[in-house]
């Protein structure tokens, strides 16, 4: 039997991670943790991000995943080492895995306020590509207005433009979607961008790095896997929240293609193991 692993965000916006991850791996069973009780984390403080990484870690490490995935840029920018230090188990992060793939000259990060501020994407692809020119933006209003719903909305488009003009004037040859929020506006970037600036979505690299993870720990290599039976993703997941579950099934149902049973969990406690 693989790995169970685990997966938090503040919100929804992990869910693009989690459904890339279920594309990727069938056969692999994940713990979603949504902190919903406290999103956004992007305008909070670096010490409030911390302290909530090593409770939301703790908690994730208590239902006994065997590996963890960040999937939050925000937490992963300011608490990586939290992190590591409080799971027990691998830790994939997405800024480090997108950094390593990149082949570009001049890289444009969309991020949250929180991580464009701590530079961590400069300094990741700078590890790799020391001559590479990295802007980070931070995008204030992107989240709350995607959560809203409506993607092609006026104020949107207007708030996108905005935050793509330093982007564009600065020449990038790719934009990295630095919020798990953001590759849902994949449609209306792709066309305010020129068709030879690439988007990039992080969670890519972070889930490709996860499979000889997952292999390591008892999981058969995809190749291998054709004849096993293939149980749907949402028999496979389980969708935990610190907030409102009915308001968060709700809004996944867009996001995963599929109306979640989302529970409601005190993190401050060892609930039960999956």
């Amino acid at each position: 039997m693989s790995a169970l692993v685990g997966l938090f965000d503040s919100g929804l916006g992990g869910l693009t991670v989690l459904r890339r991850l279920q594309e990727r791996y069938p056969h692999s069973s994940c713990l979603y943790l949504g902190d919903t009780a406290r999103v956004p984390y992007g305008q909070r403080s670096v010490a409030d991000i911390r302290s909530i990484a090593a409770e939301v870690v703790g908690w994730l490490r208590n239902q006994q995943v065997g590996v963890l995935v960040m999937a939050c840029n925000t937490s992963n920018a300011l608490a990586l080492d939290v992190a590591v230090a409080e799971a027990g188990v691998p830790v994939v992060g997405l800024i480090d895995s997108v950094a390593a793939d990149l082949n570009s000259e001049c890289v444009g990060v969309l991020a949250t306020p929180a991580t464009a501020a701590s530079g961590a994407y400069r300094r990741a692809i700078h590890a790799c590509r020391p001559h590479t020119s990295v802007l980070e933006v931070g995008c204030s209003t992107f989240v709350p207005l995607i959560e809203a719903g409506d993607l092609q909305s006026p104020a949107l488009i207007g708030e996108a433009k905005a935050y793509l003009e330093p982007l564009l004037a600065a020449g990038v040859d790719t934009v990295v979607l630095g919020c798990t929020h953001y590759p849902m506006l994949r449609p209306l970037l792709t066309a305010l961008l020129p068709p030879h600036v690439r988007l990039v979505d992080p969670a890519e690299s972070a889930v490709r790095r996860l499979g000889p993870l997952l292999a390591s720990m008892g999981g058969m290599p995809e190749g291998e896997l054709a004849a096993v039976e293939v149980v749907t993703p949402a028999e496979r997941t389980r969708v935990c929240v610190s907030g409102s579950a009915e308001a968060f099934a709700d809004g996944a149902s867009r996001w995963l293609g599929y109306r979640p049973a989302v529970e409601r969990v005190d993190l401050r406690s060892m609930g039960r193991a999956f």
